[in-house]
């Protein structure tokens, strides 16, 4: 069975490696691709190289285009409508838990700034999204 590839949409490095650290860590054998600003994310969604992502874990605050607008982008889109997404943020902001919500994410995380719980929340994510959860077909 080939297992579908992450998409972490994240423009800081640090954070990058922390969750690619932390994934591997808690032996998730998916691949993860990365993006690093809206329009790379649209381009590995929608591009001609387009990827089938098991999970798109996305970050809000980003260069050019943000992550609201890629979540609303994934969802009107019928190719994409269905895969999971899962708000990974810094962002504090209630008007943002409350428009990824209104606009189809599938959980809202905010990142512990701790590197332990860090790694922690990303197991928890991993564990369920990637083995437990039962995905829509593609």
């Amino acid at each position: 069975m080939t297992l579908l590839p992450i998409l972490l949409v994240e423009d800081n490095p640090d954070d990058e490696k922390l969750t690619i650290r932390a994934l591997q860590k808690h032996n998730i054998q998916n691949d993860v691709v990365v993006a690093r600003d809206g329009p790379e994310a649209l381009d590995h969604l929608f591009g001609p190289q387009a990827i089938t992502p098991a999970i798109v874990l996305l970050d809000l605050k980003l260069p050019k285009i943000d992550g609201i607008e890629i979540l609303r982008r994934i969802r009107a889109d019928p190719k994409t409508r269905l895969t999971p997404v899962v708000v990974l943020t810094s962002s504090r902001e209630e008007q943002d838990l409350i428009a990824s919500y209104e606009l189809g994410a599938n959980s809202y995380i905010r990142k512990p700034v701790d590197f332990v719980q860090f790694t922690e929340a990303v197991r928890h994510l991993g564990l369920y999204w990637l083995i437990i959860n039962e995905p829509p077909p593609h």
